[in-house]
C-alpha cells in the first residue's frame, strides 16, 4: 500500500467495478463518499458494515461539487463495487512497540519511505492479512472488532507470558494478550497467531507454555505459525540476539512435532506449524502435503515450498510426452531454497529435452548473509552475482522479489535496470507450478 494513500483521509473513489451497483447508479472515479444512511464513514470497516443492509442511502459529492443522495435496494451483504484511493478510508495506525526483533529497525538508511512505516492496524489484518500485536488498541477498538465481527484476525503473539511479552515488545500493554484472546473466543472471532521465535528468549519451555495457552482457545484460535527471527547486519545498538543454527533449529522442529502429535489427539488438529525456514536450516524433509491441514498460514512462509512442489508435480504429470527446448536459463533464488529448487529443476529437465537450467543461490550481501529468503533479495545483489553468466536466454526470478504489482526491487532497482546491466532478459514468475512449467512450454 502506498504511504501517501494511507495518509489521505477523504473517501475518494478510485475505481468503480464494471457491472456493479455503483456503476449503475452513476458513481465515478474521483467522486467522494460523504455518508451512508446519514452516518459519516470513519473507515473501511464502517463502510462495509453500513452497506450490508438491503436498503441504503448513499450521499456522494460529484467532481463538480454537486451532492447526490442515492437510494439503493440490493441483496443483503451485496457490495456496491467501489474501490477507494485509500483502502482504509483513514490513516493507518503505526506501531508504538519497540520489539527487540523488529525487522524494520534493522533496515539500512536511505531506503524508500514506505519501508520504514510500522503498521499495527486491525483493519489491515482483516483486509490484507497483516499480523498485529493488539498492543496499540484500546477497549473501544477491541469492542469494535467484536461488534463488526472482524474475522479472521492475524495476531503476533510471540509469547503468552505477560512479563516476557512486555519485555519483548517493550510495551507496558503487551501483557494483556490472553484476556483479549479470551474475549475473542467468547465472541467467536477467528484468529490465526504468529510466534517470531528468538533463541534463548521465547523458545523451549516458554514456547511450550505459549502453545498450551493458545491451544486452550481452539477453535477460536485456529492455527499458530512459528517462524525464526530475521536478523540483518544492521543491528548496531539493538538488543543482542543469537541466530538459529542447525542444532537449535532441529530442537524447535522436534518440539513442534511433539506438540503436533499431542494436539492431534487432544483437539483433532496439529494446530501449530513450523515455517519452511526451520526445515531448510536443518535439511529435514518437508512434511507431507496433507500434514499442513489446508495451509492456514501459507502467507507466513508455512508450506510455501510444499505447495509449489505439489503444483509442479501436478503440472508435470499432465505432460504425456517430452518437450524439446534449446533454451538455457538461470533460476535465481535465496540461499534458503537452493537445495529445494535444484530438486524442482531436475524434475522439469526430465520432461524437457535439451532444456538447460541452473539454480543460483543469491547471497544476501545487502541485508546480511543470515537473510536467506528470496523475497528480500535486492537488485544489486543479483547484478553483482550473476554478471559472469553469458549466453543464456533469461534469468528467472520469483515475483516475491519485487514490490507488489511492480517491477521494482527493495533497493529501487527495476527489472529494466538489471536487464541493461546484465544484458539479459529478467523473467519474473509467480510461485505457481502452472506458471513455472508453462514458461518452458512457451519456449
Amino acid at each position: 500500500m502506498e504511504l501517501k494513500k494511507i495518509y489521505d483521509y477523504r473517501n475518494i473513489v478510485e475505481r468503480v467495478l464494471k457491472g456493479s451497483i455503483a456503476e449503475e447508479m452513476g458513481i465515478e472515479p474521483k467522486d467522494i463518499l460523504l455518508s451512508i444512511n446519514g452516518q459519516k464513514v470513519k473507515d473501511i470497516i464502517d463502510y462495509k458494515y453500513l452497506i450490508s443492509d438491503d436498503y441504503v442511502e448513499v450521499e456522494i459529492e460529484k467532481k463538480d461539487g454537486e451532492v447526490w443522495i442515492l437510494e439503493i435496494e440490493k441483496n443483503y451483504d451485496e457490495d456496491l463495487g467501489i474501490e477507494f484511493t485509500n483502502p482504509l478510508i483513514d490513516k493507518a495506525r503505526s506501531c508504538r512497540n519497540k520489539c527487540i526483533f523488529c525487522f524494520i529497525d534493522q533496515l539500512p538508511p536511505n531506503m524508500r519511505e514506505t519501508l520504514y512505516f510500522k503498521d499495527d492496524d486491525s483493519r489491515l489484518s482483516f483486509l490484507q492479512g497483516n499480523f498485529i500485536t493488539l498492543t496499540n488498541m484500546n477497549d473501544e477498538d477491541i469492542d469494535r472488532i467484536i461488534k463488526y465481527r472482524l474475522s479472521p484476525i492475524n495476531i503476533s503473539v510471540h509469547t503468552t507470558n505477560p512479563e516476557l511479552r512486555v519485555k519483548m515488545l517493550n510495551n507496558k500493554n503487551a501483557g494483556k494478550i490472553l484476556s483479549i484472546l479470551q474475549r475473542f473466543k467468547e465472541a467467536d472471532i477467528k484468529v490465526n497467531c504468529q510466534i517470531v521465535l528468538v533463541p534463548q528468549i521465547n523458545d523451549g519451555k516458554e514456547l511450550e507454555r505459549t502453545l498450551t495457552d493458545l491451544s486452550s482457545l481452539y477453535p477460536s484460535v485456529e492455527s499458530v505459525a512459528v517462524v525464526p527471527v530475521g536478523l540483518t547486519r544492521y543491528r548496531d545498538n539493538l538488543h543482542r540476539i543469537i541466530p538459529f543454527n542447525k542444532e537449535s533449529a532441529l530442537g524447535i522442529l522436534n518440539l513442534i512435532r511433539n506438540e503436533q502429535n499431542k494436539l492431534k489427539n487432544e483437539i483433532g488438529t496439529r494446530f501449530v506449524f513450523a515455517s519452511d525456514e526451520f526445515y531448510a536450516l536443518t535439511d529435514e524433509p518437508l512434511p507431507n502435503y496433507e500434514e499442513y491441514e489446508g495451509f492456514p498460514q501459507l502467507e507466513n512462509g508455512v508450506g510455501l515450498l510444499k505447495t509449489f512442489e505439489h503444483s509442479i508435480d501436478g503440472e508435470l504429470d499432465k505432460i504425456d510426452e517430452k518437450f524439446f527446448s534449446n533454451k538455457k536459463y538461470i533460476i535465481a533464488t535465496g540461499t534458503l531454497a537452493e537445495g529445494f529448487m535444484n530438486r524442482i529443476k531436475n524434475k522439469i529437465m526430465e520432461k524437457f529435452i535439451g532444456l538447460e537450467l541452473k539454480v543460483v543461490a543469491i547471497e544476501n550481501k545487502f541485508f546480511g548473509r543470515s537473510i536467506t529468503v528470496s523475497g528480500l533479495i535486492t537488485g544489486q545483489d543479483i547484478v553483482s552475482q550473476l554478471k559472469g553468466y553469458k549466453y543464456i536466454d533469461g534469468i528467472i526470478i520469483p515475483k516475491s522479489m519485487l514490490r507488489a504489482e511492480s517491477n521494482i526491487f527493495l533497493d529501487d532497482l527495476t527489472i529494466e535496470d538489471i536487464e541493461k546491466r546484465l544484458k539479459v532478459k529478467i523473467i519474473p514468475v509467480e510461485v505457481s507450478g502452472k506458471d513455472f512449467v508453462n514458461l518452458f512450454k512457451r519456449n
